[in-house]
């Protein structure tokens, strides 16, 4: 699964306990009702984030996963996380040369009209 944005937040990394470290990423969506999605970066995946600023445009290779605990009252409670693993920049794509619209040459690139002829009869209706 792939999340599409722009990087929102870059949190510092965080050890957990002494075989564990996380790194927090927020990555918001770019669509009608915009999304804050908080992705988790471990282990050693949480240096790949060093290469990244605020305000990139994004694609972060996610995972969900899910996990079930049970409360000392005896009560199941279940939780979820994403999970980051791959995050690349989206370049924003320029046309290249010869491709897309056609640019217009400036105003001062062209003759005045000589031939002109106000009393000339034509048949546009304006």
């Amino acid at each position: 699964m792939e999340v599409i944005g722009r990087i929102k937040v870059i949190n510092p990394v965080q050890q957990i306990s002494a075989t564990f470290k996380k790194r927090e990423l927020v990555v918001t969506t770019e669509e009608q009702y915009p999304q804050h999605i908080l992705i988790e970066f471990t282990q050693d995946k949480t240096d790949i984030l060093d290469q990244f600023n605020l305000g990139d445009q994004v694609k972060v290779s996610i995972n969900l996963r899910g996990r079930e605990w049970v409360n000392p009252q005896g009560e199941t409670r279940y939780f979820n996380s994403i999970q980051g693993w791959r995050i690349e920049k989206i370049m924003a794509e320029a046309p290249a040369q010869g491709q897309g619209m056609p640019t217009m040459p400036p105003a001062d690139a062209f003759e005045p009209a000589t031939n002109f002829n106000e009393e000339e009869h034509d048949d546009l209706p304006f």
